[in-house]
């Protein structure tokens, strides 16, 4: 195919130069009924290229293929059969691809370290979950994906399961064995999901890890806000073979999507996939020396440890790591990684992904460059100086790994939907979880609905909240009450 069309950002020219007079949403007709006061701070070019899709970008008919085709080219660059657009985020299209999978009460082999959108796909669509153990590093408190040997001994035990959804990379980094596990999966004749939203880049350069429609999964989802150069909600869900109807998988976006989706997105994705596909291989040549070079330096910064394939590879730990992703231990310098992330923003104006008891996780796209990366190396440096000063980090209690493995009692959805009460934290263990208590980020819920809360995940999240851990999900943020199902009499 020829990458050099962009025929989202070709249609959306044309729009502009054809001087069209919209009487269709948006309302706020490319800008011209925004507030000045709006526009000074977002810009008017923002408005100016959010248009519609029907009638807009294309006819009413849609019969140009506008949308089709940029997907079709999306496909063709990352060597997928079917490509599909989402303005919602990874969040909708893995609930989609789930759905496309398995039905109310039937089974899916899911991993217990999945992102909370996959439990929200349970709780909407009563799928049981058959739930495999990641890879658990006890002495690092972190999950790396499964093996193949667990996903064929549980195929095994479940057969009626329909098929597996794979989380790969992890917030950390850390990759699964795709191949692997997709071999496993087959042997079964059963589809490979793969969440992979924080790999969107990873078909553009051989020094990555694999990418999953290369490793032989059935359905891969990216988010190409986090790891590419699209806005924000952009996300795309790719198919191979013939284990997923594309029809059935549609359908099941459809279900879930906006009818009013943004062109930002489908522009932005558009403008991606063509940069990507045409030098994609040397700006990420580029940003890789920039971070082995940055590793290497932080390295030398006295209390940091960047964490690589000595700490996250190996036997029951994970198959390859993102270099990409740069996760520093700071408990050297006797501070949490809450703590070290909320200096750096308030002192030097420099935000990371994701923190947590000890580590921060600076992520490097094809954006960065030796200049951002000495921004981030100032900042840390400045931290370890002022790491001193900083109060003692409050404890965290750390569960073991088989504390963190919680019965289940019912399924996600029908506890979510059952009869609540809300009961003091105290008085919650031994109960039935109505609800997901979430570190976020990475967003792999402590507990979740249809789950028996013991007291040790429960000292987990409390101290986690108290030492600066975000919780998002429970209904009582301070977490002294919790949601939980109301027992039969």
């Amino acid at each position: 195919m020829d990458h050099s069309e962009a025929p989202v950002l070709e249609a959306l020219r044309a729009f502009h130069d054809r001087g069209y007079v919209s009487f269709t949403p948006p309302g706020h007709r490319q800008g011209r009924g925004v507030d000045p006061r709006v526009l000074d701070v977002v810009g008017e070019a923002v408005f100016a290229s959010d248009v519609i899709s029907l009638n807009g970008l294309d006819d009413r008919r849609m019969s140009q293929g506008v949308i089709q085709r940029a997907q079709e080219l999306m496909a063709d660059a990352v060597h997928a059969e079917h490509a599909f657009f989402s303005t919602c985020g990874s969040s909708l299209s893995v609930k989609s691809a789930m759905l496309s999978v398995a039905g109310p009460h039937e089974k899916l082999i899911v991993p217990r370290h999945a992102h909370k959108s996959v439990v929200s796909g349970l709780i909407l669509s009563g799928v049981s979950p058959v739930w495999v153990s990641p890879h658990w590093d006890a002495e690092r408190h972190l999950a790396h994906p499964p093996g193949p040997d667990q996903v064929r001994e549980l195929f095994r035990a479940e057969p009626e399961a329909k098929g597996m959804l794979l989380v790969t990379p992890t917030d950390y980094g850390t990759c699964g064995d795709i191949r692997a596990i997709a071999e496993v999966c087959h042997e079964f004749g059963k589809p490979l999901i793969v969440d992979e939203a924080w790999g969107a880049h990873l078909p553009f350069h051989p020094d990555l890890p694999p990418w999953g429609m290369d490793a032989d999964a059935d359905v891969v989802v990216t988010s190409v806000h986090k790891s590419g150069s699209a806005v924000e909600q952009s996300s795309v869900f790719h198919l191979q073979g013939d284990r997923v109807d594309p029809n059935v998988l549609k359908a099941r976006e459809d279900l879930l999507g906006t009818t009013s989706p943004t062109s930002l997105v489908y522009a932005t994705l558009d403008g991606w996939r063509r940069q990507m596909a045409e030098h994609g291989k040397d700006l990420l040549t580029a940003v890789l020396a920039v971070a082995w070079s940055t590793r290497a330096a932080i390295e030398e910064l006295p209390g940091l440890r960047v964490m690589g394939d000595a700490e996250f590879t190996g036997p029951r730990l994970a198959e390859s790591i993102d270099p990409l992703k740069v996760v520093v231990d700071v408990s050297g310098l006797g501070i949490s990684g809450y703590q070290a992330a909320d200096w750096m923003r308030e002192h030097q104006r420099v935000t990371v992904g994701l923190s947590d008891h000890r580590r921060v996780v600076a992520q490097l796209t094809t954006a960065d460059d030796q200049r951002t990366a000495t921004v981030l190396l100032d900042a840390l440096e400045a931290l370890v100086r002022a790491a001193d000063t900083l109060p003692a980090p409050k404890p965290v209690d750390l569960p073991s790994p088989d504390d963190l493995r919680l019965e289940t009692a019912m399924l996600p959805r029908d506890a979510f939907f059952a009869q609540v009460e809300q009961v003091d934290a105290e008085d919650a263990v031994g109960r039935v979880s109505a609800e997901m208590i979430t570190p976020y980020p990475p967003g792999a819920p402590a507990v979740l609905p249809g789950e028996v809360i013991t007291a040790e995940v429960l000292d987990y999240v409390r101290s986690g909240l108290a030492a600066g851990m975000q919780l998002p999900d429970p209904s009582d943020p301070d977490l002294d009450s919790v949601r939980v199902v109301v027992r039969e009499r």
